[in-house]
């Protein structure tokens, strides 16, 4: 029987850490951190809960990644770097090898982005992920939610959809094939957090978020915190391989509300436009601008021919979604 901290000492207090920012880690009643001179901390937190996050019988390494990439991705979204994060977890059971495979999945991810785990807690109970991730950037330098402003251009990166079709085909709502399953599945269980974009964006954007709950209740956020409207060109959003298969009305519905992209959603001048498209290149991600800000209020769906589409679209909400 592992104790809780044969537990930490085993799966993750040997996660090593050489940033000499860390000043202490794991083992004390507090981490001791040292941002950058000049630089601000970007702090940012998300809580996975079993059967309303993910599966309870989800893949335990691909559930490590999951849970600190979401995080990850509203650090690309500030267009912060990646510095460190604790993580505090509840159990139903100390089951080794889900606790190995865990972490595997998610220290893997964090060496990748030089994110160090620095603390956290463990108890025993419903099956609760909560990772606490800490970013550093310049004072100013911040996409924020706030900062539109008219005539910019709204842009993606990557593709959306696809995360949405895998849980359509879990729930068997739509039939797939196993193959087309799997590919859907792997951007809805191990999304890429958009960290390189969201440095390449800055000084080049003005507002950014991630795209976590669907493209039009999270465009919403910006549109609501700087006080613009907007203009979607639903026919160009760039549907995921596999949904590019799908009708065009499942197209639509899943590019636009389909939740668990996290892919970056940001506005940008129109003189800024080869500088987006450079940031695509330099940080391998690929871009594409799908509408553009106005100050009339309310989002307006338009299609190729310029005219307004009606959708009933209803980004998730974790009070009144099923």
């Amino acid at each position: 029987m592992l104790s809780e901290f044969d537990l930490i000492k085993r799966y993750f207090a040997q996660h090593t850490i050489t940033d000499p920012r860390i000043v202490l880690g794991i083992g004390d009643d507090c981490a001791l951190v040292n941002p950058s001179p000049g630089m601000q901390l970007a702090i940012s937190t998300d809580m996975l809960v079993s059967g309303r996050h993910f599966f309870p019988d989800a893949d335990p390494y691909a559930l490590g990644h999951k849970c600190l990439a979401v995080n990850l991705s509203d650090l690309a979204a500030m267009g912060a770097s990646p510095v460190a994060f604790t993580l505090a977890l509840s159990l139903p059971e100390a089951n080794p090898e889900w606790l190995d495979q865990f972490s595997r999945g998610m220290l893997s991810l964090a060496d990748e982005y030089a994110c160090s785990l620095i603390g956290g807690d463990t108890t025993k109970g419903p099956l609760t992920i909560c990772i606490t991730v800490f970013g550093e950037l310049p004072p100013g330098s911040a996409l924020r939610r706030d900062a539109a402003q008219a005539g910019d251009d709204v842009w993606v990166s990557g593709t959306l959809g696809d995360a949405r079709l895998a849980l359509a085909g879990y729930r068997k709502e739509i039939k797939l094939d196993p193959a087309a399953q799997q590919q859907a599945a792997q951007r809805m269980h191990q999304p890429t957090p958009r960290i390189a974009l969201g440095l390449a964006l800055r000084g080049v954007a003005n507002a950014a978020l991630d795209i976590s709950d669907g493209l039009t209740g999270d465009l919403g956020h910006i549109l609501e915190r700087s006080g613009m409207g907007a203009s979607l060109h639903i026919d160009s959003l760039p549907a995921g391989p596999v949904l590019s298969h799908q009708s065009l009305a499942t197209q639509r519905a899943f590019t636009l509300a389909g939740g668990d992209d996290y892919e970056l959603c940001f506005t940008a001048p129109v003189a800024q436009r080869s500088a987006v498209i450079a940031a695509g290149v330099r940080s391998a991600t690929p871009v594409t601008r799908i509408g553009s800000i106005d100050t009339a209020p309310g989002l307006r769906l338009l299609d190729d021919f310029g005219q307004t589409v009606s959708l009933q679209l209803t980004s998730f909400d974790h009070f009144s979604s099923p």
